[in-house]
C-alpha cells in the first residue's frame, strides 16, 4: 500500500503545465495528497544548501538533497534515505522524476517509480496509484 509521494524539484515540482493553473500542477498534487494524509518528500540532486520557498512550508515530511547528503540520484542508497526519514518502507513510496534514470534508481531501491513526461499523464498516473484526486 503506498503511504507517500516522493518528488523531484528541477522539471517536476517546476513544470508550469499545460493550463496556467495558480501555481504548479505537482506543487496542488502534492498538498492534496497530504490533506489526504500521504506523507510526501522532496529528493533533489540539487548542489548545496537548499531551502524550499517560505509559501512551501509544512509540506513535506522530509527533504533530501544532494548536496546535503552525499548522495545523489540514481543511487540506490537516496532512495532509501528517503524512504527512512519518512519512516517508511521504499515500497511504500512513489517517486517522480522527469528523467528515466531517476526512475530507474528509485525502482531499483524498491519504490514505485513515475517518469514525468507531462503533467496530465502524470496526474492521471498518480490518481490511479494513490486512489485519491489530485486535479480540481
Amino acid at each position: 500500500m503506498l503511504k507517500a509521494l516522493v518528488l523531484d524539484y528541477g522539471g517536476v515540482l517546476t513544470d508550469p503545465g499545460e493550463d496556467n493553473p495558480p501555481e504548479p500542477p505537482l506543487l496542488t498534487a502534492l498538498r492534496k495528497a497530504k490533506q489526504q494524509g500521504f506523507k510526501t518528500a522532496l529528493l533533489s540532486n540539487a548542489d548545496g544548501w537548499w531551502s524550499p520557498p517560505a509559501h512551501w512550508h509544512g509540506l513535506f515530511d522530509a527533504a533530501v538533497v544532494s548536496g546535503e547528503v552525499g548522495l545523489a540520484k540514481p543511487d540506490v542508497q537516496i532512495y532509501l534515505l528517503t524512504a527512512a526519514k519518512l519512516d517508511l518502507q521504499p515500497a511504500e513510496c512513489v517517486f517522480v522524476d522527469d528523467l528515466a534514470v531517476n526512475v530507474r534508481g528509485a525502482a531499483a531501491a524498491g519504490m514505485v517509480g513515475v517518469h514525468h513526461r507531462s503533467t496530465r499523464s502524470t496526474l492521471e498516473e498518480l490518481e490511479i496509484l494513490l486512489a485519491i484526486a489530485l486535479r480540481d
